[in-house]
């Protein structure tokens, strides 16, 4: 596990983008409104090709960011594109292997040494789950949430837990009682997630919107307030569907785009 532990690095205000799948109207659309809400520093968490068309276009936007700081984790799709499935079995292992051919050697290199979980101060940063995020487990409930939280806990006393890998955005917390309640929240509405308690965000998906609703997703975590604002971003998913048609890409892809789904 990386580890920044300084307090300036911590002390900011953070974007957070996960799932970008080789979206790249739908990244630029999230960091320009990232960038008109004050964001100092960038986490991404993962994912950031397969399924879409620009991979090149992508990978370029985000490896500017690193060389500026940003964190940049390794998702199971950045996986499968440096070492796409031999049997192709799946539409995933057929984007695989598309976006296998179309990423230059420095691309590959970058995907294949991004880390899967990365610490910053009392966060903890992972694409899937802290709980053996090589297994790339979804937090879609209470029970998984707990079982990331606790392993986030074995090490270091992390309190927020900010996490990709599910296409939907909630909020889990630590109440009273022993286990953990789910929110869902607000899009453009502050929810504060005080240290006292422990917190896991799914942050949503940047370039795969998967619950009926066309817009991208990301968040944005305000260390200094204590709070996180979940945002939904209006692109051209249009243009982003016609470019994976253009590409000889599944049409599931491109629908799916015009769908939310």
């Amino acid at each position: 596990m990386m580890a920044l532990t300084t307090e300036e690095t911590y002390k900011m205000k953070w974007a957070l983008l996960s799932d970008i799948h080789a979206n790249q109207q739908a990244l630029q659309a999230c960091m320009t409104h990232a960038q008109t809400q004050g964001v100092e520093k960038w986490a991404v968490l993962g994912d950031m090709v397969g399924y879409g068309a620009d991979p090149c276009a992508v990978l370029e936007t985000i490896m500017a960011l690193h060389d500026k700081g940003a964190v940049v984790l390794q998702g199971n799709h950045d996986a499968m594109a440096v070492s796409p499935p031999q049997a192709e079995g799946s539409l995933g292992a057929v984007t695989a292997a598309w976006t296998y051919q179309q990423l230059a050697p420095a691309y590959r290199r970058f995907l294949a040494h991004a880390p899967l979980t990365q610490r910053v101060g009392h966060m903890l940063l992972v694409h899937a789950s802290a709980h053996q995020p090589k297994d790339w487990r979804y937090i879609d409930n209470e029970r998984s949430a707990q079982q990331c939280l606790d392993a986030a806990s074995k090490e270091e006393a992390h309190t927020h837990v900010f996490v990709g890998h599910v296409h939907h955005q909630s909020l889990y917390y630590q109440g009273s009682g022993r286990g953990l309640m789910s929110f869902v929240p607000t899009p453009g509405v502050p929810v504060p997630v005080m240290r006292h308690r422990s917190w896991i965000a799914t942050v949503g998906s940047v370039g795969q919107p998967r619950d009926g609703d066309t817009r991208a997703m990301y968040a944005i975590y305000d260390d200094t307030a204590s709070r996180i604002t979940f945002h939904r971003v209006a692109y051209d998913h249009a243009a982003a569907a016609n470019a994976i048609r253009r590409a000889g890409l599944p049409e599931y892809f491109a629908s799916r785009l015009e769908e939310g789904r």
